[in-house]
């Protein structure tokens, strides 16, 4: 099979030559990782990442990740309101201070890049207490309209070829409210003030909900990640309240994601064993990415005897062991992950980590353990 044969049966439910290996964000595909870029901010063109992207690129499942613009759209208002600054510091690093002005009150918001490291951090949020959360509430948004502008997406998808798929990446409407705040702010309001919560959530759903039918129109049958959900789940809020803050409004994303034929992946980090049955409820096809006791509170042989028919799961690689464990107890993950992965009936699953190390330098001991990854899946015969 090639490589993307290989991902979309997965994602079917349909039988596979062996188990799908991805390294998540690293794809070794030069539109996301270019060592020739002189950006002083790409940490990829240290010299220890090169083997690692070969490896990506010539032997694993790749799935690189695009947003989709919009063309001819109508204009944002907020724009008017908004103004933004950035400078570089002594040592290099990057400032970014977007001030929006919100009737008689002003929003700022201070994010930081570091040239060696690959995030952005967020110094001050935008919105620090309730009444800011009002009036931001208040402020005119845009109108849906404009066409999905998918010549960006489709050419990716000619350069990947067969090495794997391009997968559409998409925030849900809780995602964007959660991260206007500081988790702690974020978390007392968002169990204090549903009303609220639900006014923000409703504002933001009527733009991105009809933005997601049109794309998912324009780019029937494509993979999506579905970002945000982990929010809501505990510890950070009761599962109740996933339900209203994240079933409620990801089932239509869902849906309007899958009616032309789409997977829609839900992407969420940590705990799950409390709100899986929410997760599911929302019709989604994927799943992602799973990560085991400790960092999470379910194996993986508890998802996919539970939901594996309905969904693919990905991952159950947790992204600290993949670059802090010795190679040899590294292979004991990967070898459970991969057992419980195709043990059974199941939709699919792919071994994948949680996330991707973010330093310039790429550890030898992360490395050895991409390699791992790579063999042990090649080694297994589903069929």
């Amino acid at each position: 099979m090639t490589r993307r044969d290989r991902l979309m049966a997965t994602l079917r439910g349909e039988p596979v030559d062996r188990p799908p290996v991805c390294f998540y964000e690293i794809t070794g595909y030069r539109g996301d990782q270019d060592p020739a870029d002189p950006d002083p901010f790409n940490i990829y063109s240290h010299p220890s990442w090169k083997p690692l992207l070969e490896l990506a690129w010539e032997r694993t499942d790749i799935i690189p990740r695009r947003g989709v613009p919009f063309r001819n759209a109508p204009p944002d208002p907020l724009k008017e309101l908004t103004s933004v600054e950035e400078w570089t510091d002594a040592a290099g690093s990057r400032f970014r201070r977007e001030t929006i002005r919100a009737g008689s009150r002003t929003l700022t918001t201070l994010t930081r890049r570091d040239p060696d490291v690959d995030t952005v951090w967020t110094l001050e949020h935008l919105l620090k207490d309730e009444d800011d959360f009002r009036a931001w509430i208040d402020l005119p948004q845009a109108e849906f309209g404009g066409e999905p502008e998918t010549a960006e997406f489709l050419r990716v998808e000619r350069e990947v070829g067969d090495r794997g798929i391009v997968l559409i990446d998409r925030s849900d409407a809780l995602c964007r409210v959660a991260a206007l705040f500081d988790m702690a702010t974020y978390t007392v309001i968002a169990l204090t003030e549903p009303e609220l919560m639900h006014r923000a959530l409703e504002k933001v759903q009527r733009l991105r909900l009809p933005q997601a039918e049109a794309i998912a129109r324009a780019l029937p049958g494509r993979l999506w990640r579905v970002v945000g959900p982990e929010y809501a789940a505990p510890p950070y809020l009761p599962p109740h309240l996933f339900a209203e803050y994240v079933t409620r409004y990801d089932r239509p994303l869902v849906e309007a994601i899958q009616r032309p034929g789409g997977f829609a992946r839900i992407h969420s980090h940590g705990k799950l064993r409390e709100v899986l049955g929410h997760i599911a409820a929302t019709g989604c096809l994927g799943l992602d990415p799973i990560e085991p006791p400790h960092q999470g509170d379910v194996s993986l042989a508890y998802v996919r005897e539970r939901h594996g028919g309905q969904m693919a799961l990905f991952g159950n690689i947790e992204a600290t062991d993949l670059e802090n464990l010795p190679p040899e107890q590294f292979r004991g993950k990967v070898a459970t992950a991969l057992r419980e992965g195709t043990a059974g009936r199941g939709r699919g699953f792919v071994l994948m980590p949680s996330a991707c190390p973010y330093g310039r330098e790429l550890p030898a001991k992360a490395l050895a353990n991409y390699r791992i990854m790579v063999e042990m899946a090649e080694a297994v015969t589903t069929r």
